[in-house]
């Protein structure tokens, strides 16, 4: 399985990216938040993407991202019933990580369905099967807070986000207001939810 790839930018194709990896030329087919970071870079200097490799009966296909946690929602994407590699690669094409992320979690299936390929019916079963899976660091599209990467448990932050959604906050104010507490030394669900209190 090849899960990453670093090598010069050879070539830009409205549908996929040409990676020099030692001599030997791969084409990705990238989301577009990776397509718009390999085409930034400057000629004869490397770019990097987090890959996954598509094999089937008839076609052999290399797709890459941005970083893993564009990955990760491509692979959660691809597990829903229906859902393709391309129609998956097409949404985070359309669509930012944390946008695709809200639309799940906010049930916007009008969002989702926009993307071209993706019919309404498709758009609803992705809700159905991802909608409650989450959690906040997904919803803000972050995998670091602080510029460190968070130790907390997912549990932790769903648990802060319930919480405070049962107070009759909004599920992405809840999701600040989490993040913002991580980011001020919160270590355990109390201490996320009693610091998100006083700052909301």
């Amino acid at each position: 399985m090849i899960g990453y790839l670093r090598g010069k930018v050879k070539y830009l194709a409205p549908d996929y990216v040409l990676l020099d990896v030692n001599g030997v030329g791969y084409e990705v087919v990238c989301s577009g938040a990776a397509f718009s970071r390999l085409s930034g870079v400057k000629a004869g200097e490397d770019g990097e993407v987090y890959t996954y490799l598509k094999v089937s009966e008839d076609d052999v296909t290399l797709f890459g991202f941005a970083d893993v946690h564009e990955k990760q929602l491509f692979l959660r994407l691809t597990s829903v019933q229906g859902v393709g590699a391309k129609s998956a690669i097409a949404i985070l094409s359309s669509m930012k990580p944390n946008e695709v992320s809200e639309a799940i979690a906010t049930a916007d299936s009008k969002r989702l369905s926009a993307v071209k390929g993706v019919g309404k019916k498709t758009a609803e079963r992705i809700i159905l099967e991802l909608h409650g899976k989450i959690s906040a660091d997904e919803l803000l599209g972050q995998e670091n807070v602080g510029g460190r990467v968070s130790s907390l448990p997912k549990e932790a932050d769903d648990d802060a986000v319930s919480a405070l959604m049962g107070l009759g906050f909004t599920k992405q104010e809840s999701a600040r207001a989490v993040e913002r507490a991580k980011a001020a030394g919160a270590k355990t669900a109390e201490e996320i939810i009693a610091l998100a209190l006083r700052g909301m």
